[in-house]
């Protein structure tokens, strides 16, 4: 069979690999890149050993059905097994889907308050610490890179990076907009408001992925401003880079010198770039960022977060959950949500190749 083959290919494969990084015969930065690749097939290893061990176990309760004292013994086990094969093989569907190479990657998140003023911006500061616990809990880095804090310590804008293996993967559904209903803390009349703020999720770009000219970027500095402590307003520590070919701006100026400000501003330009070189090879190959859950639209209407019925709705797979404090405290119902999503589109990704 076509796949049991390819299975057999996948096997060899993975001990070539492990015998080359056991030969003490490569670099270091050949010995990362196999051992990279070796982690990625060790995931689905164990589902192809089970996979042929069912389909063993089949055909030798098929050669048992030819004895009249174990027939009975042997039917009872070919039925096990011919339930437990559709189910394996569908896990070894999944796991040969194509990887999105951006999915190891840590993330540069941005946060914009929408419609509903300071409400709007409040429940921006909401979604940021909901985002912020959800990584310290998986034991991800988190550094704020830019932000626009208002009075009442919401956020008009916060941009910031969370720093872990994995992160775009678990987090890359999180684009689009997220609208809340709540009674204000403004609101003296009890009356419940919806308001919005929109998530745009990037995988942190490598150098190997994005290139920038020297010649297509203008960079400016100038003195910060608003809190940081004793360099504000004293040194041009803040930087802004212009990319000339797209026309997009990026500002930094959270850190306390120039040249660390200029490093988290290029950090986001290449990553801006990238996910724009992404939706442009997805857009054209009618990929993930046309499915149901993967489209990362940005003005789309995703999730909405009911308090009055501690109830939280993403629109996409139509999945409700009554735990609307322990999402927005980044606890596992948060998890729950992030893990629906991804099957959904492990689903679509299936029906769209059959």
């Amino acid at each position: 069979m076509v796949i049991d083959d390819k299975l057999k290919d996948i096997q060899l494969h993975a001990a070539e690999i492990a015998e080359q990084m056991n030969s003490g015969n490569v670099s270091g930065a050949e010995l990362t890149k196999l051992s990279k690749e070796y982690s990625q097939l060790a995931e689905i290893l164990p589902l192809i050993d089970e996979y042929f061990q069912v389909k063993r176990g089949i055909d030798d309760a098929n050669e048992m059905l030819h004895d009249a004292e174990l027939k009975t013994i042997a039917a009872q086990q070919l039925n096990d097994l011919n339930h437990a094969l559709p189910e394996i093989e569908k896990k070894l569907q999944i796991a040969l889907l194509p990887r999105d190479e951006a999915d190891d990657n840590s993330v540069i998140m941005e946060i914009r308050a929408g419609v509903g003023g300071e409400e709007s911006a409040l429940f921006a500061g909401d979604l940021y610490n909901q985002y912020k616990s959800y990584a310290l809990r998986h034991g991800w880095k988190v550094e704020v890179i830019e932000e626009n804090a208002t009075s009442l310590h919401g956020y008009k804008e916060i941009i910031f990076k969370i720093d872990g293996v994995g992160a775009y993967a678990r987090l890359k559904f999180e684009s689009g907009i997220h609208r809340v209903q709540r009674v204000p803390e403004t609101e003296a009349g009890g009356r419940i408001h919806t308001s919005a703020a929109s998530v745009a999720v990037m995988p942190e770009a490598k150098d190997i992925d994005i290139v920038i000219d020297d010649k297509d970027i203008r960079i400016d500095v100038f003195r910060a401003s608003g809190a940081g402590g004793q360099h504000v307003n004293k040194t041009d520590s803040a930087v802004r880079i212009t990319h000339f070919p797209t026309g997009i701006v990026v500002t930094c100026q959270n850190e306390r010198s120039q040249i660390q400000n200029k490093a988290l501003a290029m950090d986001i330009l290449r990553s801006k770039l990238y996910e724009q070189q992404r939706i442009a090879q997805e857009n054209a190959s009618n990929a993930s960022r046309k499915s149901m859950v993967g489209s990362g639209d940005r003005s789309e209407k995703i999730r909405t977060y009911n308090f009055p019925e501690q109830r939280v709705t993403d629109h996409r797979i139509k999945l409700t959950l009554y735990k609307l404090d322990d999402i927005l405290a980044g606890g596992v119902a948060l998890d729950e949500m992030i893990d629906a999503l991804i099957a959904a589109d492990q689903l679509e990704r299936l029906a769209n190749m059959e």
